[in-house]
């Protein structure tokens, strides 16, 4: 989300704008550390500028020194408490950090500051979405439609909550919007997904659709995927690890750990929510800590993966176990198990079994029409780009599904296959299977996982704050305007 600027009248010396020119010019070209020392440069000049702080402690975010960069900001306010930009980029460096609390408050300075600061009205929505408060989420999302250039993006975020209905009121003001030759793109996307969320609360399906499908065409024509090049890289992981490879020798390392994956919208948020609700479970996120490990030993070898993988010996892999426990770590000090939940695991597992032999592995699963029907009718914050054409969506759930498929064999009893359906049948007798899997006594608490007073952060968050709904299929009432759907499927596999 673009920050406003702040007002200031103080002028920067040569010396010091120079500086801050070239801060901005290493972030650019992808030289945060460089950046770094460029805005430290500036900032000796100008330590009450506002900005430089903002500025220098997005480039310590980018290296990933989170505590330094929230340390720059928390002195940014204080030197100038009046700095609605500085509460705000306080609000949105706690947030990330998961701080949610902390982060409301700081919104809140921000908003203090200046009412009308849109940004940070919506964030706070956000925040107090993700801390269970819908109805003071819906009011903030509210207030920013009185912004006519913001107005897009606060429908989609009021359509985002899933779980409030929208009225017919809202679709016709959504039409007029959308009716408005002069709209952007990224506009008519938000309005096309938002007003989908509206037809559908009043039960004209058909016209619901229509609306999705064409904000999903106009997605896809700005963020196009290629499904042939995707299918070859599973291919290529696939390859890797059709043998068993010389692992580490710890069987017990990583034993503290969880993987859940699944496809978007099947169900994950929900097992997670689940878990986390025994005494002995933390729920750690969409962790980027696998994917960077890797991403690392690649640059390390000057190899993408997976074509390093077999050059890997047990010590590499044990290598790389300990430095993932290490980066995870602070996930496990109140509770002895952590859950990652990072969103790109599902390729990752026959790497994730060999850099931690005592891991374990959940895959979440839901019929195949209802998941795909429900990552069509959602606009994603980033990434996900086949879900935006019916036929790449397919593609990409029948690479989920036949890798998945390698790592059974793989994985053997340490994959537990977790049903959607089963959940809703027989809650009970699901959630005591997943414990048991995890060699975790039955707690009655994991039934009320909805009571959880956990922050939830992915779209599912007010969904899974409700007690589990056994009727939650949709697909049914959409009838023929499925078909195109039904038929991709069919022809990706799906029987």
């Amino acid at each position: 989300m673009d920050r406003q600027r702040p007002r200031s009248s103080s002028r920067p010396s040569e010396t010091g704008a120079s500086a801050r020119a070239r801060g901005h010019a290493h972030l650019r070209a992808g030289q945060p550390a460089a950046a770094i020392a460029a805005f430290k440069q500036a900032r000796g000049e100008r330590p009450d500028d506002p900005d430089l702080c903002i500025e220098l402690a997005q480039a310590l975010r980018e290296v990933g020194d989170v505590p330094a960069a929230l340390a720059q900001l928390q002195e940014c306010v204080r030197r100038a408490p009046d700095s609605r930009d500085g509460w705000y980029a306080l609000g949105n460096a706690l947030a990330a950090a998961t701080r949610t609390d902390e982060a409301r408050a700081a919104y809140e300075r921000a908003l203090a500051c200046d009412p009308g600061f849109v940004h940070a009205r919506s964030a706070l929505g956000d925040t107090l979405k993700h801390l269970g408060d819908l109805d003071g989420a819906i009011a903030c999302y509210r207030a920013c439609l009185r912004d006519r250039a913001f107005a897009p993006r606060a429908w989609f975020q009021i359509a985002n909550t899933k779980t409030v209905p929208m009225s017919a009121q809202d679709a016709s003001a959504l039409r007029a919007l959308l009716a408005d030759a002069g709209l952007r793109d990224a506009d008519r996307v938000f309005c096309g997904f938002a007003l989908g969320k509206a037809l559908e609360d009043q039960g004209l399906y058909r016209a619901a659709f229509a609306a999705i499908d064409e904000a999903n065409r106009l997605a896809h024509r700005h963020a196009p995927w290629n499904a042939r090049q995707f299918s070859a890289q599973i291919d290529a992981v696939a390859a890797a690890f059709d043998q068993p490879l010389a692992s580490t020798d710890d069987a017990r390392l990583g034993r503290e750990v969880v993987f859940v994956v699944s496809m978007p919208r099947a169900g994950s948020t929900l097992a997670v929510q689940i878990l986390s609700a025994h005494s002995q479970v933390e729920a750690a996120g969409e962790l980027p800590d696998l994917e960077a490990v890797l991403m690392a030993e690649s640059k390390r070898r000057g190899i993408a993966f997976p074509g390093w993988v077999r050059q890997a010996a047990p010590a590499d892999w044990q290598r790389l176990g300990e430095d993932y426990l290490a980066r995870t770590a602070r996930w496990r000090h109140a509770k002895p198990i952590s859950i990652d939940k990072g969103l790109l695991n599902w390729a990752l597992l026959g790497a994730a079994a060999a850099m931690l032999p005592g891991a374990r592995f959940i895959d979440c699963r839901r019929d195949p029409l209802e998941t795909c029907l429900s990552c069509y009718r959602q606009l994603f914050a980033f990434g996900n780009h086949f879900s935006y054409d019916i036929d790449a969506l397919a593609a990409y759930w029948h690479d989920y599904d036949r890798l998945c498929r390698v790592w059974r064999g793989v994985l053997g009893e340490r994959l537990f296959a977790h049903a959607y359906e089963d959940l809703q049948a027989d809650p009970q007798a699901q959630i005591r299977r997943m414990l048991a899997f995890l060699d975790l006594a039955f707690e009655p608490a994991c039934l009320q996982f909805h009571r959880s007073g956990r922050i939830v952060r992915t779209f599912s968050a007010p969904q899974v704050r409700q007690p589990l709904q056994r009727d939650t299929a949709r697909a049914h009432r959409y009838g023929a305007a499925l078909e195109p759907l039904r038929s991709a499927l069919r022809r990706a596999g799906w029987t």
